[in-house]
């Protein structure tokens, strides 16, 4: 392994230059994919993936407005039912992950199961006596 030796006394090997370049390679590619196509389509990405998938599940637990502005019920069978989809994505992709996507999705679905567990032990009000 060869050194090189720098004006401020920083030492680089071989190796840290090769992780560098890797590490560059990476990130260009990462940006590449996040271009527009001639089309104005964005590639698809495993990152994507998990956003669409961890939306759909927010929008279920309540978390969003309509586009009128209009609260949109939480519906818990079917934020489960996406925090399932995202389970099953992630027991089917274990060890296949880079890093930063590990740590999205574990992030993710920690979020969504606290807000669903949250969500489905909040006492609910009574509806409305006629």
């Amino acid at each position: 392994m060869a050194e090189q030796k720098t004006p401020g006394g920083l030492h680089i090997d071989s190796d840290w230059k090769s992780e560098a370049a890797k590490e560059k390679e990476r990130l260009a590619e990462q940006e590449q994919a996040a271009r527009p196509g001639p089309g104005g389509e964005v590639a698809a990405s495993f990152v994507e993936l998990i956003n669409v998938l961890a939306m759909q599940a927010a929008i279920s637990l309540g978390g969003y407005q309509g586009p009128g502005g209009e609260r949109i019920p939480p519906n818990p069978i079917a934020a489960k039912h996406h925090i399932d989809l995202l389970e099953v994505l992630e027991k089917k992709t274990a060890g296949n992950l880079t890093e930063e996507e590990k740590r999205l999705m574990d992030g993710v679905l920690y979020e969504l199961r606290l807000q669903y567990v949250q969500m489905v032990s909040s006492p609910r009000p009574a509806p409305p006596k006629k």
